[in-house]
């Protein structure tokens, strides 16, 4: 595959010469030529040398930037619809302006879809001046968007949008009421940015709309204070295998359980008896004490699983979910199945009625739905398999411009807490006195904090970027490789702005990226990992590990600190043992082989439901395009009529 799309590139290249020296209007005209020969029979994969030359060209005298062959390659195999892995600093946002253009020709529309408003509008109005000059139409959706500008953007040639307004907007107009609500005009060709963020990280959470049930506020508060006066018990309440062998049973203590690995909590004997004399209920097991069974649950939960500032954070007295792989508040999301009212509950702001799902469906269903589809990020490899058996698309590593610079240090481990965070300060400040700039990549909002917290007490000046301040992402980002800056950041995924660095830093030894604890998914590290090293730059990175952290305890792997104590480690002294380094990784790939059963169970389970839907749906789509949907309906009901009787006879 490599050598074919080598051949294309030399193909573009040698164009180029012969595309500078046309004036502005007859490389503009290049694209009514295009679609005529479209017309005229001609295939895309023919015309991709000699549009993307175009494309070339256009975008070096509207934004003076000319894509290189690796980018060429890229835009190739977004194409023929694979996801292009391009490490960070790669220009993956020029490279989707080729097969974006090319594909645009068909005149179907073309969805690049991005994970946030601002990067959307970010890249309309930035790579879209390129389409622009080559005369297609370019259009955005932001969130507050009306229904008239949705529809507008929808009919232009090429649209910027995030995956959840896409979603939403599919469910909309399956809802509609009348032909002319409908915004979209079908689903042809989309290039996910940040594939592995949308399509494996989000895709645990469904897209669903919901309508106002009852309000059982009361309930939900209850329970809350009832979770608060019961007692936890050790363990997670499982029988281990080595138990049940030898005929064991589980001696109860507390009155629940919580397993932090599935995320469960479960009642013990003496739980059950405090909530029905909480409730003066005699069976709590009866079907008449369902809300109560679910609630009591769900407040166990709150309080027990769901942590503020990690899984949501309270902003103007409402609660709001933190995406755990990108840090950033999910606007418009809200945790499902009364979840989101226990928490409500737990933090004292005002608990938003039930909801009742009217639509509801998985991005895996969604997006496949699209004719095409192609994506672009920096970290999917290790996702192949899922890629290939849900989505039906192939992994493609596209090679750097440059060769990487960056030094990947060996991770530093530790006993506890205390001892990592001692060893990252320690770092800090040695990188920080040579006027290097730092970012500290953290993995909840708490941690962030925490070093804030340090290193004002030692007088170092920083910029944190976490779900509280996120609407000032982009300035912060554009400002962490400056000289002597130190930034603190939760989760790096898909932040779309590139950390620049001039002459004088390089000159100091690049970008310092400190990972301050290993995530569940190894795609994250590298993508924090990667943001150092961007086009041959010179920079490094390190992880500062412990076995206290959250991934390692576990998994059981707190069982070392004792061990380790015993072979003398002495405080603050690093653990250099490759056996807790191979334990770490195998925990990693534990988690990410859950995360994948839980995505695939999820998709399971949506499969019929997709079936009914695309039923459903599409028998909606040809009534609402008929002028008298009344009569329409009465002749469907004479068949069935006819249908019961004629059996009827028969039988």
């Amino acid at each position: 595959m490599k050598k074919k799309w080598n051949k294309i590139v030399e193909e573009i290249l040698k164009m180029d010469s012969d595309m500078s020296k046309l004036s502005d209007s007859e490389l503009r005209h290049k694209t009514d030529e295009f679609k005529l020969r479209l017309k005229e029979g001609t295939s895309l994969d023919s015309l991709l040398p000699e549009a993307f030359a175009v494309v070339r060209e256009a975008a070096f005298r509207v934004v003076g930037m000319k894509p290189y062959p690796v980018q060429i390659m890229g835009g190739i195999a977004i194409h023929e619809g694979n996801i292009a892995e391009m490490a960070t600093g790669e220009g993956k946002t020029l490279v989707s302006t080729m097969p974006a253009y090319l594909n645009a020709l068909v005149g179907k529309g073309v969805h690049i879809v991005t994970v946030n408003d601002y990067l959307a509008k970010r890249d309309a109005e930035w790579m879209g001046k390129i389409h622009e000059f080559l005369g297609l139409s370019v259009g955005y959706i932001l969130n507050d968007y009306t229904p008239d500008r949705r529809k507008q953007a929808y009919n232009c040639d090429i649209t910027y949008i995030t995956n959840n307004e896409l979603g939403f907007d599919y469910l909309r107009d399956n809802m509609a009421k009348k032909s002319t609500d409908i915004v979209q005009r079908g689903l042809h060709f989309a290039i996910i940015d940040e594939i592995d963020s949308i399509l494996i990280d989000e895709a645990r959470t469904p897209l669903i709309i919901s309508g106002n049930e009852s309000d059982a506020s009361s309930l939900y508060i209850a329970c809350d204070i009832l979770a608060r006066q019961m007692q936890k018990g050790k363990g997670d309440g499982k029988l281990k295998k080595i138990d049940a062998i030898l005929g064991e049973d589980i001696v109860e203590d507390g009155d629940f359980y919580v397993d932090e690995k599935d995320k469960n909590v479960s009642l013990t004997v003496a739980g059950v008896e405090k909530v029905e004399d909480y409730f003066h209920i005699e069976n709590f097991s009866a079907p008449e004490h369902l809300a109560i069974q679910k609630t009591i649950i769900l407040a166990l939960k709150a309080n027990y699983l769901m942590f503020r500032d990690k899984d949501y954070v309270v902003k103007e007295q409402q609660v709001f979910i933190v995406d755990e792989f990108t840090g950033r508040i999910m606007k418009g999301r809200r945790f499902s199945d009364g979840l989101h009212q226990a928490i409500e509950a737990k933090e004292h702001v005002v608990i938003q009625k039930e909801n009742n799902t009217l639509a509801t469906i998985t991005l895996q269903n969604f997006f496949n739905k699209y004719d095409k589809k192609a994506g672009m990020t920096g970290t999917a490899k290790t996702e192949e398999k899922e890629f290939r058996d849900t989505y039906h698309m192939k992994v493609c590593p596209i090679p750097t411009n440059k060769p990487i610079s960056r030094v990947d240090e060996p991770d530093s481990l530790y006993l506890t807490k205390k001892e990592k965070f001692h060893a990252i300060i320690e770092d800090i400040v040695k990188t920080h006195e040579k006027e290097q700039p730092v970012l500290v990549g953290t993995i909840n909002i708490d941690t962030s904090e925490y070093l804030s917290r340090k290193l004002k007490e030692i007088g170092i000046k920083h910029q944190v970027l976490n779900a509280k301040y996120h609407e000032a992402e982009a300035e912060i980002i554009s400002h962490a490789g400056e000289k002597g800056m130190v930034t603190i950041a939760t989760n790096m995924a898909g932040r779309g702005t590139d950390i620049i660095l001039g002459k004088e830093v390089l000159a100091l030894g690049g970008l310092r990226v400190i990972g301050t604890e290993r995530h569940e998914s190894r795609r994250i590290d590298n993508q924090l990992r990667g943001r150092a090293g961007r086009q041959g730059d010179i920079g490094s990175s390190k992880f500062y590990l412990s076995l206290e952290d959250n991934l390692i305890r576990l998994f059981g792997l707190e069982k070392y600190i004792e061990l380790y104590r015993k072979l003398g480690i002495k405080e603050n002294e690093e653990i250099t043992h490759k056996t807790a380094s191979k334990q770490v990784e195998k925990a990693q790939r534990r988690v990410e082989l859950n995360n994948y059963n839980m995505r695939k169970q999820l998709l399971d389970y949506d499969k019929v439901n997709n079936d009914q839907r695309e039923l459903i749906y599409a028998e909606r789509r040809k009534l609402l395009n008929k002028e008298n949907i009344r009569e329409t309906i009465l002749n469907m009901l004479r068949d069935v009529a006819n249908s019961c009787i004629s059996y009827d006879k028969k039988n």
